[in-house]
């Protein structure tokens, strides 16, 4: 065998070789700096300030939660849970206006328990939980975070500062993002014709879901 040939075959398998380690790489959730940023959007920048702009940290641990996580399959509401969850959501605004602080703790409850519900691991392990959610509900997982911190604030043992309303406020206008998006029924692969019954109903409750908050209407008490 020639000199020539031996170093094309070289280089044929050196390039084989580089390929399939790419592809396991990719299979095992390897993503570059693009493909985070835009999987992980605002979560990836809020990682890479949580490591002080070290790029190479945060697309690691990014890349560790994908590789947990990724597969995932989260699980249906049935209907009458999502209404049941839905209704204890509302009563949890309305209670904001009298005691914002037990309305935040159960908005936080809420959400640890229906993403347990979709298949997510439980409130018991809430790094893993956040870092699960964070993967597939990347857009909205911040209102989680923040209303789990809010909702601690100012227990014992724990942050020495109580969060002032507005700043429970703002984390229960997050965290209802994250509710909406978790409670929101599959997508329908195929449009049937609604009755007028099942729009009339739909409709009233798109429009209850909107209706302004109660503490919008007037001054919430401090907690």
């Amino acid at each position: 065998m020639s000199t020539g040939m031996i170093i094309a075959l070289i280089v044929i398998v050196a390039a084989v070789v580089v390929v399939a380690a790419a592809l396991t790489l990719r299979a095992r959730g390897g993503y570059g700096g693009r493909d985070l940023k835009r999987r992980f959007g605002p979560e990836y920048d809020r990682t890479l300030a949580r490591h002080d702009g070290d790029a190479k940290a945060a697309e690691r641990e990014l890349t560790e939660r994908v590789q947990r996580h990724g597969s995932l399959r989260e699980q249906p509401l049935e209907p009458g849970r999502r209404e049941e969850l839905t209704a204890r959501w509302t009563a949890a605004q309305e209670r904001f206006v009298d005691a914002p602080r037990e309305a935040v703790t159960e908005a936080d409850r809420l959400l640890a328990e229906l993403a347990a519900l979709r298949g997510f691991p439980d409130d018991s392990h809430y790094e893993e939980q956040l870092a699960a959610l964070s993967v597939h509900h990347a857009d909205h997982v911040h209102g989680y975070r923040h209303v789990h911190r809010v909702a601690r604030v100012g227990v014992s043992g724990q942050d020495g500062d109580r969060a002032d309303t507005e700043e429970m406020r703002e984390a229960m206008v997050e965290a209802r993002a994250l509710f909406e998006d978790l409670t929101a029924p599959p997508r329908r692969t195929e449009k049937t014709p609604a009755s007028a019954a099942t729009r009339t109903k739909a409709h009233k409750h798109e429009s209850r879901g909107h209706l302004p908050w109660a503490f919008n209407r007037r001054q919430a008490k401090g907690s």
